[in-house]
């Protein structure tokens, strides 16, 4: 095109609140060595922006409390008073119908992880409808990391225990946690782009709905089909009452709970009720209510559920046991190897191949080992990881207490690297944060979302 070689589209009328950005962000065509060219990892609308610095915000202080239960859970179970705390986690509570009658850890992976899965399954409805994965284009590239980043450590773990006991296992270092990753990245630079950090928040999005369907089909037990169906019947009342904007929190609790003992007593793992009820939400329209309830209820999930979860899932005894044969073990490797080794390679090769592929190019301010250092941090499994294990062979089992020494090992092992990859960019990123901050017209509205983007 003579005379205009990076022509803009032209801008809209509306405000730059409402402002459709999606010709620029992961699109933005540039001009290089003659062909034409998109851009990844390019900056989204402002309203994206900071409702993902708001999310991640409430994500990293969980992510911190998550690691100190961790730490607390580690240490009781270490100490003279280690037999107190298998006191305590065993200890059953509930009544003894419909299967309620339960041990604390039980309660904690049962009923409490159901309400950060019920969260899972309204930021999984918010990203398909509104967000970043309603554009197909625009959510090619996390989709395409996150799928090829459960792929690659399932396949490195089954290679590791292939034929061996542990086999059942393989797919614990599938998943990355999202809390724990965001506290490491808040620790080690806060200033890492937004899309960098939209990327990895949208990747753990898919990434859960994986890990959710992983457990549904291949670790739930004593299938009955009867409590399946009769799960329905508050599933849908609850679907209904949502869509026609009831927000009375008893009557929608009631029919929640209803949902899980029904899923419960079905065999098929109880947090799938959650992610299920949670994508009934509208998310817009007059009756949407999904970002008030995500709102409401992602510091009650990220500040107290995952945490006491991670509290009576933790507390391996390590002393007087033999670290080597710990170590050694087929089960603790693939653990280890998949999230350190398998998440790199998954989420960074996958992405690297699609800008070969498009021939899509990174972002001006951006480096490849920027995505790597971002791919690493997706090694930080947790939450799931521990979850699966427990359902893969059984609380308490000598392989579980593998997988949850894999599980730390593997997480602190990917947060090390991440943290030696990333840290030298920490003042770049600074740079690009003051840019993004920047309001010059006072307006509430960074200015740099208020411009085309010079991709």
């Amino acid at each position: 095109m003579p005379g205009n070689k990076n022509p803009l589209p032209p801008m809209s009328d509306e405000p730059p609140e409402f402002e459709d950005f999606k010709t620029y962000a992961h699109q933005a065509p540039v001009a290089t060595a003659g062909r034409m060219a998109k851009r990844m990892f390019t900056r989204g609308t402002w309203p994206e922006a900071r409702r993902v610095k708001e999310l991640l915000q409430t994500e990293t202080i969980g992510g911190v409390l998550l690691l100190m239960a961790a730490v607390a859970a580690l240490t009781w179970a270490n100490s003279p008073w280690s037999h107190s705390y298998e006191v305590l986690r065993d200890a059953h509570i509930g009544p003894h119908f419909l299967g309620l009658n339960m041990s604390v850890a039980h309660w904690a992976a049962d009923g409490l992880l159901a309400l950060f899965f019920f969260v899972v399954g309204l930021e999984l409805k918010h990203e398909f409808v509104v967000g970043d994965l309603k554009n197909p284009s625009a959510a090619a590239v996390p989709v395409i990391a996150a799928v090829c980043g459960v792929a690659v450590p399932a396949l490195i773990y089954a290679a590791i225990n292939a034929g061996g006991d542990g086999a059942q296992g393989w797919a614990i270092p599938t998943a990355t946690d999202i809390a724990f990753a965001l506290a490491v990245l808040a620790v080690i630079g806060s200033h890492l782009p937004t899309a960098l950090r939209s990327f990895l928040l949208t990747l753990a999005v898919v990434d859960d709905l994986i890990a959710i369907t992983i457990i549904a089909i291949f670790y739930s037990h004593g299938f009955s089909l009867t409590w399946l169906v009769a799960a329905i019947v508050p599933i849908a009342l609850f679907g209904v009452a949502v869509q026609r904007g009831l927000k009375n929190p008893v009557v929608l609790g009631v029919l929640a709970i209803a949902a899980w003992v029904c899923v419960l007593n079905s065999g098929i793992h109880a947090t799938i009720a959650g992610v299920v009820l949670g994508l009934l939400v509208p998310v817009k329209g007059k009756h949407a209510i999904a970002d008030r309830m995500e709102q409401r209820l992602h510091p009650y999930s990220a500040g107290f559920a995952v945490p006491v979860f991670a509290f009576f899932s933790t507390g391996v005894t390590v002393v007087g046991t033999s670290i080597t044969d710990t170590l050694t073990d087929a089960v603790t490797i693939g653990v280890i190897a998949g999230l350190v080794l398998g998440k790199a390679v998954g989420i960074f090769g996958s992405t690297f191949l699609v800008s070969k592929f498009t021939r899509a190019e990174l972002d001006d301010n951006l480096t490849w080992s920027d995505v790597f250092g971002l791919s690493l941090l997706g090694g930080i499994g947790f939450t799931v990881s521990l979850l699966i294990g427990e359902l893969a062979f059984g609380s308490g089992s000598s392989a579980d207490d593998h997988v949850k020494i894999g599980v730390l090992l593997g997480s602190l092992l990917s947060a090390a690297l991440a943290s030696i990859v990333l840290a030298r960019r920490n003042r770049v990123y600074a740079q690009l944060a003051e840019e993004e901050e920047r309001d010059d017209n006072h307006d509430g509205i960074p200015d740099v979302y208020q411009r085309p983007s010079t991709a």
